[in-house]
């Protein structure tokens, strides 16, 4: 494969980040002409139909991208082009902001994870809206995951949740709350019971205020399981259709990296191999918390066909990948998506 003899040797020859941004930079350029598109399709390996129904929307197979790769929109056709059936875009705040000081991505090669402390950097919601504004629906579905700046206090933050949802309307298929990434000082504190409730009113309210559309939420892995079934009945309650399960984990056992190549890295977020179980484990706690009346979509650790069955079996609906495919390259959609199919 060209990927791996290639293609992935002289990326994680760079800096993480800036293999990220050479990897969207090239993306973007072969989008924008027929040639392009072409040539992504054929990385990426033939796609059959298969499709899905989940929080009220089709979709064309189970295995989407999550949020946090093309965090700004810049290459959603590029991503369709490579097979995915849908494209979950951001997290994207009202504002633009930074994010935090670099370096903030890291490899752990021998875990085949990433290390991410990247906190939200994107141009805004409203910048991200303008390029949606272009996409033609056929692409297949978008899903816009918003938050909050990081200088909007919590008692504030559904202020942030409702500006970017506006900025989106009418240009996404559904939107992600995440409320999740251990990212964002204080961000996950909005998982606890009172304020989740609040805020997930306050985002369903809004929703029916224009024309609604699906509802998720991104919960973290680093819950216990009453915490975990509490969000998922909450969420049902306030009239959201999906639980997106789940976010990057903070804690760092079992890993094959050195401890003292990790603490080097510093803060942050994992994703990856290690994640697999605990977000598997997740899934089945929220599907026995919620049973059908919320579609699950499992995100964590996806790199095989194993993999998505394991997701599949614990009551996924649907799978993200992120991690995986930096790993795997291209060639994994139509893999993992005939595994699906073939079980």
């Amino acid at each position: 494969m060209l990927y791996d003899r290639v293609l992935r040797p002289l990326l994680f020859s760079l800096p993480a980040e800036k293999a990220h941004n050479l990897t969207m930079a090239q993306l973007k350029a072969l989008q924008g002409h027929a040639l392009g598109r072409a040539l992504l399709r054929n990385w990426a390996g033939p796609i059959s139909p298969q499709p899905v129904q989940a929080m009220g929307l089709t979709f064309a197979h189970p295995v989407g991208l999550a949020a946090g790769l093309d965090k700004n929109a810049e290459a959603v056709r590029g991503f369709f082009a490579l097979g995915f059936s849908h494209v979950e875009v951001g997290t994207l705040t009202p504002r633009p902001q930074p994010g935090n000081p670099l370096p903030r991505l890291f490899r752990l090669p021998s875990d085949q994870a990433i290390i991410n402390r990247m906190g939200f950097n994107n141009h805004g919601a409203e910048s991200a809206a303008a390029r949606l504004a272009e996409r033609d629906p056929a692409w297949g579905i978008v899903g816009g995951n918003v938050g909050k700046n990081k200088d909007t206090p919590n008692d504030r933050a559904e202020e942030d949740y409702i500006r970017a949802m506006q900025a989106l309307a009418g240009k996404v298929d559904y939107y992600t709350v995440n409320i999740s990434s251990p990212n964002t000082p204080g961000l996950r504190d909005l998982q606890h019971e009172a304020a989740l409730k609040t805020l997930l009113d306050s985002v369903a309210t809004e929703n029916k205020r224009t024309q609604p559309i699906p509802l998720a939420v991104k919960m973290a892995p680093d819950l216990t399981k009453d915490e975990v079934q509490n969000m998922a009945r909450i969420a049902a309650t306030c009239g959201f259709q999906g639980i997106i399960a789940t976010n990057t984990t903070i804690d760092r056992g079992g890993l094959r990296t050195s401890a003292e190549a990790v603490t080097a890295m510093g803060a942050g977020g994992l994703s990856g191999r290690p994640l697999a179980q605990r977000s598997t484990r997740v899934i089945e706690w929220v599907r026995e918390a919620v049973g059908d009346h919320l579609a699950v979509i499992g995100v964590g650790g996806v790199f095989t066909a194993q993999d998505v069955l394991d997701k599949r079996n614990a009551g996924a609906d649907l799978v993200q990948v992120y991690t995986g495919f930096v790993y795997q390259g291209p060639g994994m959609v139509g893999q993992l998506q005939t595994a699906w199919k073939n079980d």
